[in-house]
């Protein structure tokens, strides 16, 4: 008998797992591309920003006036602008709506940018001498906010979060575990070296 009842709550725990990933993928509106997601915008955006000023706190944030934090914020803003009109000539005008801009140039020597949910951009000072201009920033910043964009590291964080078993975490929770934020980080690159370059 504990055999049979433990074989059902094994089968029912397959379906559940089942339903839930067959109800958490979406269509990407853009790419057409079916993603999983287990993570809802509003909770990726608040837990992004949290990181976001945490970093900025931890690491030397060059000020507006130096002459490469306005380059980096001169051309992010540029590749923004495209992107949010690209968004509107798809038909999606509203679709970045909740995306508040920020660009910030940190001193740090590593080859490195990211862009995190809600459109937190960080360019570290080791990226500009490989850049060499703003064609070159133009060209990376634009693919990190694409990978941000289209949900890239939100499907790799719903895909971490499933492997490990916290598909199930509310945005409460996934904002204070500290898997969740450690995946988290590791899939947004906060701290790594290269990430964006090279994903």
């Amino acid at each position: 008998m504990d055999f049979k009842i433990t074989q059902m709550k094994r089968i029912a725990a397959v379906l559940l797992l089942l339903i839930v990933f067959n109800t958490s993928c979406t269509t990407n509106a853009i790419t057409g591309r079916s993603q999983l997601n287990l993570v809802s915008d509003a909770d990726l955006e608040a837990m992004a920003l949290v990181q976001y000023k945490e970093f900025l706190t931890t690491n030397t944030v060059l000020p507006n006036s130096n002459s490469s934090t306005e380059m980096v914020k001169r051309v992010g803003n540029r590749v923004a602008v495209a992107v949010k009109q690209y968004y509107k000539n798809k038909g999606l005008p509203n679709a970045l709506d909740t995306y508040n801009w920020e660009f910030n140039l940190v001193d740090n020597k590593e080859i490195n940018a990211w862009c995190m949910p809600g459109g937190k951009v960080v360019v570290y000072t080791g990226l500009l001498p490989v850049t060499q201009n703003e064609t070159a920033l133009a060209i990376v910043l634009g693919h990190e906010i694409t990978h941000a964009v289209l949900g890239h590291g939100k499907e790799r964080m719903s895909q971490q979060l499933a492997a490990q078993g916290l598909g199930a975490l509310g945005g409460i929770a996934l904002g204070t575990n500290t898997r969740a934020i450690n995946i988290f980080n590791q899939v947004y690159g906060v701290g790594g070296t290269i990430r964006g370059l090279i994903t």
